[in-house]
C-alpha cells in the first residue's frame, strides 16, 4: 500500500501540476499576452475563461476515460490520461502570442486547453479507484487521501516554479519567455510519471468483475442519475472555494489591491502547504466518524467563511490574507480528504470508474469553470470589499450543503470479532 499510495501521489501531482500552471500563469500573464486588443480587466476575463474551458472538458475526459476503466481496468487509465495531459501542457509552452500570429494563438490555447483537461478527467478516476480498490475496508479514506494529497503538490510545485521565476526576471523577461518554462517543465515530470506507474498492480476488485457493463455511461445514466446530480452539486464548493483563493484571488490582489505577485503567491502556497499535510489527518478521521459528517462540516465552514474570507482579503495585509485562504482551504480539505474514499462507495463496481469521475468532473463545471471569471467581474463592480463575491460562494456552498445532507453514509461498519465460547 505505500508504494502503490505514493506512485498514485506523484502521478496525481503531476498531472495537477500541468493543470494549475496553467491557472497560475493565467491570472498573472495570459490576458495581455494572447488577449491584447481588450482592456485589462477583459484580457484577465478572457485567459480565465480558457481556464474554464479545461473544467468543461474534464466531464468528457471522464467519460471517454471512464469507459476504459471500467471495460479494461484502472491501471490503463493512468497511463493514457498522464501522456495526454503531459504533452498538450509542453505544447502551450509553444504557443506563439497573439503579436506573432493573431487570433490563431488564443485558439491553439482553447484547444490545448481542453486537451489538458480531457487527460485529468481520467485521472481523478483511475488513480483514487485504483488505492481504494487495494486499500484494506477500514483504512480505505487514509489510503485514497494520498492521490487527494497530489493537487496541493501539483499546486505548490507550479507556483513554486512560477515564484522563482518571477522573482528571477524582469517582468519583461517573465512576459517575453520566462511564463513559458512551468509548461516545458511538464514534459519531463510527465515521463517521471510515466515510469512509476509502469509496474503498478491492475485493481483486484476490478479482476473480480465478472460481468463488465457494456457502457458504463449509459448505465449509470439509468441507474444512478439522481446519485450523480448528488454528487456534482456536493463537489461545486470544493471546486469553488479552491480555485476562488488559488486563482481569483491572485488576479485580485495584484490587479486591484496592487499586492506584490510574490507576496500572493507565497499566501497561497503556505496555506497549500498545511492542507496538504493535514489531508491524511482528516481522512483517518473520515475513516473514524465517517465520511458523510465530515463532508457536512466542512461544507457548513466554508458557508460561514465566504464572507469573513473576502472581507480579510480586501485589507491587502499578507498576514490577514494569508489567514483568509487557510480558512478557506481548512474548510476544504475537511472535505475533499475523504472524498476519494466516498464517491467510489457510492458506485457499484462495474460502473465505479465512470459514475464517481462524472460526478466529480461535473462539480469541477458547477464550481470551477466560472469561478474566476464570475468572481472577476463581481469584484470589479463590489468596491473595495468585494461582498459579492463572498456572496456567490456562500451560495454554491448552501447548495454543496444540501447535496451532501441527501446522500447516504458509506463507511464499512466494521465486523465484530466473536470470542470461541470456552471449554
Amino acid at each position: 500500500m505505500p508504494r502503490l499510495a505514493a506512485a498514485s501521489l506523484i502521478g496525481t501531482a503531476i498531472e495537477f501540476y500541468d493543470f494549475f500552471v496553467y491557472g497560475t500563469a493565467a491570472a498573472l500573464v495570459l490576458g495581455p499576452l494572447f488577449f491584447p486588443t481588450f482592456s485589462p480587466l477583459a484580457g484577465t476575463l478572457a485567459a480565465f475563461a480558457t481556464f474554464g474551458m479545461g473544467f468543461v472538458a474534464r466531464p468528457l475526459g471522464s467519460v471517454l476515460f471512464g469507459h476504459l476503466g471500467d471495460r479494461r481496468g484502472r491501471r490503463p487509465v493512468l497511463v493514457v490520461s498522464l501522456l495526454l495531459t503531459g504533452a498538450s501542457t509542453v505544447a502551450v509552452g509553444c504557443v506563439p502570442s497573439y503579436g506573432a500570429v493573431g487570433v490563431a494563438a488564443p485558439v491553439m490555447l482553447l484547444v490545448l486547453r481542453f486537451l489538458q483537461g480531457l487527460g485529468l478527467g481520467g485521472e481523478w478516476g483511475g488513480a483514487v479507484l485504483l488505492t481504494a480498490e487495494h486499500a484494506p475496508a477500514e483504512r480505505r479514506a487514509l489510503w485514497a487521501s494520498f492521490p487527494q494529497m497530489g493537487p496541493a503538490l501539483g499546486f505548490v510545485m507550479a507556483n513554486g516554479v512560477m515564484f522563482a521565476l518571477s522573482a528571477a526576471l524582469s517582468d519583461a523577461e517573465f512576459a517575453r519567455w520566462g511564463w513559458r518554462v512551468p509548461f516545458w517543465a511538464g514534459g519531463a515530470l510527465a515521463l517521471a510519471g510515466l515510469w512509476l506507474r509502469s509496474s503498478l498492480a491492475e485493481s483486484p476488485r476490478f479482476l473480480e468483475i465478472d460481468d463488465h457493463a457494456r457502457v458504463p455511461l449509459v448505465e449509470v445514466v439509468r441507474h444512478h442519475g439522481r446519485l450523480v446530480l448528488l454528487t456534482a452539486g456536493a463537489m461545486a464548493v470544493g471546486y469553488a472555494v479552491f480555485y476562488a483563493v488559488t486563482t481569483w484571488s491572485l488576479a485580485y490582489a495584484t490587479e486591484q489591491l496592487g499586492v506584490s505577485r510574490t507576496v500572493m503567491l507565497v499566501c497561497v502556497m503556505g496555506a497549500v502547504v498545511v492542507k496538504g499535510a493535514l489531508t491524511p489527518v482528516v481522512a483517518l478521521c473520515g475513516d473514524r466518524f465517517g465520511r458523510r459528517p465530515m463532508c457536512l462540516t466542512g461544507c457548513t465552514a466554508c458557508v460561514l467563511w465566504m464572507l469573513p474570507m473576502v472581507a480579510l482579503l480586501a485589507t491587502g495585509e499578507p498576514l490577514l490574507m494569508f489567514l483568509a485562504i487557510m480558512g478557506a482551504l481548512l474548510a476544504f480539505v475537511t472535505m475533499f480528504a475523504v472524498i476519494a474514499a466516498y464517491l467510489p462507495e457510492l458506485y457499484e463496481p462495474r460502473v465505479r470508474c465512470t459514475g464517481a469521475a462524472v460526478g466529480y468532473n461535473l462539480g469541477g463545471v458547477l464550481g470551477g469553470a466560472l469561478t474566476p471569471v464570475v468572481a472577476t467581474a463581481l469584484a470589479e463592480r463590489g468596491g473595495r470589499v468585494p461582498w459579492g463575491v463572498g456572496v456567490y460562494l456562500t451560495g454554491i456552498a448552501l447548495i454543496s450543503l444540501v447535496c451532501f445532507a441527501l446522500l447516504p453514509e458509506t463507511r464499512p461498519v466494521p465486523v465484530p470479532v466473536v470470542e470461541p465460547a470456552g471449554n
